[in-house]
């Protein structure tokens, strides 16, 4: 008799499991794979601001060699900065899509032990097959947004991936040109094969489990079933651990039911604990990514000071302090020739990871254009332009962007709806510098911005924030406005840009406290000694 109830139990634990495995197995795969898709076409999509979509019949004729090479090395740093394999722009014969032509081509054989060779410049080939020409077809149609293909199993000995394919359009909205992005799918396989593993797992220790219950179910018949009930009752109070499940312990009804409610009870504690420990491994994981992205995120923007030893005509400090692991404030600062430092304080509407990724992309469009040689008013639309071509998320950034000219220093600066940057002539304090604003970057396409010109003497010095300084906030809701800003910048204006910025963060932390902030905290200064 204990044999058959043992079997029993067994057979039906291990059906049971097999049930769920499958349509768990069914429905983690494709919630997986979804999410998987859906990432690899915003990572494609945020590729495609970096190609100037008005511009590909130049590159295939010859003509702009040099913002060519210049895209062509900042999609070969987008490629390896984010692990795919392969990310091209081609141009397809409409006619008949059975044939493309290369634009750009970006190649890390490293990510997944591959040995692809880049596509020179006009290179051209036949489509692969039916299937992708059906999704060049999707998309320069504009039927779909984006189109995937995966190669769960390749012919060529390649590893099994995933290819997204998202439409390059001019700044008429139309689409020229297709680009692709190759990313392994080893982490859908090995996500798989872990759920698998633990089902298997799972249901050979619950069999295991039950059959030793069950021997105790056929020995015991009341007094020890109601001594372990109440044992199991004693001790779970105690431990609040899953201990051996009682099962139906005796032939009286009552107590069969009571062991049973305390199986229930302990299951349903010990399946909420497990619960929340695994919510709490994966806060960790996430907690530890974070981490290495706010390092990423540090370490794009300058950070060695002094920046620019070998000159002594100025001194710039600058710092951020997200107020997530990442942030969307960026601040930049280069020189755009020997005379002329180039000057960027940025805010990228919301917080966290998108606000990250936008801000990579908004630096690198104004850091593009203002290394042309333009005027601060030229940077501004230019940049609004190009993110208004892809600006699907509908985000938006405010600039207040300058270029010093050291030999003489004279200030030109232009202002997209950013905060006002204070001022501080030599002798003097610190005071706000009301400049006339533009409208945000991303949020209106065709906004024209105007420059306006500052004379720096020696000692005279520029202060450039974000709003997170004058919004910090302390317990009682009160903000730290920008009168305490320039308090804490009055403290001591005849310092160097570093101790300055240092007054105005220390003000804001004694002002906060222990209060937790909503906004990143990023600060410029520059002092002109020339």
């Amino acid at each position: 008799m204990a044999f058959v109830i043992i079997s029993a139990i067994v057979l039906a634990l291990a059906v049971f499991g097999l049930v769920v495995g499958l349509f768990g197995f069914a429905s983690f795969d494709s919630v997986y794979q979804n999410e998987y898709a859906v990432s690899t076409y915003h990572m494609a999509d945020t590729a495609t601001l970096l190609v100037n979509g008005d511009h590909l019949d130049d590159y295939l004729a010859g003509d702009m060699a040099e913002e060519y090479e210049r895209t062509r090395t900042n999609l070969d740093v987008y490629c390896n900065k984010i692990s795919v394999s392969l990310l091209y722009v081609i141009q397809v014969d409409r006619g008949d899509y059975r044939s493309f032509v290369s634009i750009f081509n970006s190649v890390d054989n490293s990510v997944d032990n591959t040995s692809y060779t880049p596509w020179e410049l006009g290179y051209e080939r036949e489509t692969t097959n039916d299937e992708y020409r059906k999704k060049y077809k999707a998309l320069y149609e504009q039927e779909s947004l984006y189109e995937t293909v995966y190669r769960v199993k390749t012919k060529d000995g390649q590893n099994p991936h995933i290819t997204t394919l998202v439409p390059v359009k001019n700044s008429s909205g139309n689409v020229v040109a297709i680009l692709c992005m190759q990313r392994p799918i080893r982490e859908i396989r090995d996500a798989r094969n872990s759920y698998l593993y633990s089902i298997i797992i799972s249901t050979a220790v619950l069999a295991l489990l039950a059959s030793v219950f069950a021997a105790g179910f056929v020995r015991y018949r009341l007094i020890a079933p109601i001594r372990k009930v109440s044992d199991e009752a004693s001790r779970f109070a105690r431990e609040n651990t899953k201990g051996k499940a009682l099962g139906n312990i005796s032939g009286f009804a009552e107590l069969s039911r009571l062991a049973s409610s305390i199986d229930t009870m302990e299951a349903d504690m010990t399946c909420y604990i497990e619960n929340l420990t695994r919510v709490t491994a994966e806060k960790e994981r996430i907690g530890t990514e974070l981490n290495l992205a706010t390092r990423i995120q540090a370490a794009m923007l300058p950070n060695i000071f002094p920046a620019f030893p070998e000159r002594t005509e100025f001194d710039i400090y600058a710092n951020m302090h997200p107020a997530k692991e990442v942030g969307g404030d960026f601040y930049d600062f280069f020189l755009v020739d020997r005379d002329h430092l180039c000057m960027v304080m940025a805010d990228v509407s919301g917080k966290g990871v998108p606000a990250a990724l936008f801000m990579m992309a908004s630096r690198i469009i104004i850091a593009n254009n203002a290394k042309m040689g333009k005027s601060p008013a030229q940077i501004l639309a230019d940049t609004n332009a190009s993110i208004c071509q892809n600006n699907r998320e509908e985000m938006f950034v405010t600039v207040w962007l300058g270029i010093l000219e050291i030999s003489t220093g004279k200030l030109t600066a232009a202002n997209a709806g950013h905060e006002y940057p204070a001022i501080s002539k030599r002798g003097g304090g610190f005071e706000l510098f009301k400049d006339k604003h533009g409208f945000v970057i991303g949020g209106l396409d065709g906004v024209k911005y105007s420059n306006y010109e500052l004379e720096l003497e020696h000692g005279d010095k520029v202060f450039v924030y974000t709003d997170g300084v004058a919004e910090a906030m302390n317990r009682l809701g009160e903000l730290f406005g920008t009168d305490r800003m320039l308090g804490a910048l009055n403290e001591a204006p005849e310092a160097s840009p570093e101790q300055i910025l240092n007054n105005v963060l220390r003000a804001t932390n004694e002002f906060a406290k222990d209060t937790e902030q909503f906004d990143d905290l990023t600060m410029l200064c520059v002092e002109y000694k020339g």
